[in-house]
C-alpha cells in the first residue's frame, strides 16, 4: 500500500494514529507532516515519541528547530529528530546548522514544515497531510520509498477505536 487517507475525529484519534505509527517505524525513515497551524502535526509526533518509548517531555522545537529522543526502534537504539521549521528565515539555515547530517540509517526525521527547507531534504519515506475539518482532522499519508510502503502495508488502524 502507498496510500491511506482517513478522517481522525478528534485529538485521541490523533494521537491514536501517531501510537500506530510509532510501532511500523524502521531506523534511517523520514517522515514529512504538512498543515496547517493546528492541524495535529506536533500532538501526532509526540503521541508517536512517547509510542515509541521515549518517557520523557517532549517538547515542541518551534524555537529550537530540533530535538532529538532516544528510542528503541526494532530493537535498535536509535534517535527520532522531531523538526519543526517554521521559523526558519532561510533554507539555508539547515544546512547551516548541520541538520542534514541526522538523516541517516540509523535516526528517525520527522519534519513539521519541510517546504521551508525545500530542495535541501532528501526526499521523505511518508508524507503526511493533516487538514483540520470540524472538531476532527483529515489525514493522508502517502508513502515513496520501500520503507514507507512496508509502514502503510503493515499499518492497521482503526480511528474510531
Amino acid at each position: 500500500m502507498s496510500h491511506y487517507k482517513t478522517t481522525l475525529h478528534d485529538e485521541a484519534a490523533t494521537q491514536a494514529l501517531g501510537k500506530c505509527l510509532a510501532h511500523h517505524l524502521s531506523p534511517g525513515m523520514s517522515i514529512f507532516l504538512h498543515g496547517d497551524l493546528g492541524a495535529g502535526k506536533t500532538s501526532l509526533t509526540r503521541s508517536l515519541i512517547h509510542a515509541a518509548g521515549y518517557t520523557g517531555t517532549v517538547k515542541s522545537p518551534t524555537y529550537t528547530l530540533a530535538e532529538p529522543y532516544a528510542v528503541q526502534i526494532k530493537g535498535q537504539a536509535s534517535t527520532i529528530m522531531h523538526f519543526d521549521l517554521y521559523r526558519m528565515i532561510s533554507a539555508e539555515e539547515f544546512t547551516e546548522a548541520g541538520f542534514r547530517e541526522e538523516f541517516n540509517e540509523k535516526n528517525v526525521c520527522i519534519v513539521e514544515w519541510p517546504e521551508k527547507a525545500d530542495g535541501l531534504l532528501p526526499e521523505p519515506d511518508l508524507h503526511v497531510f493533516l487538514s483540520v475539518k470540524g472538531d476532527g482532522r483529515e489525514v493522508e499519508l502517502r508513502a515513496l520509498s520501500v520503507k514507507g510502503t512496508a509502514c502503510l502495508a503493515s499499518l492497521q488502524f482503526a480511528p474510531n477505536l
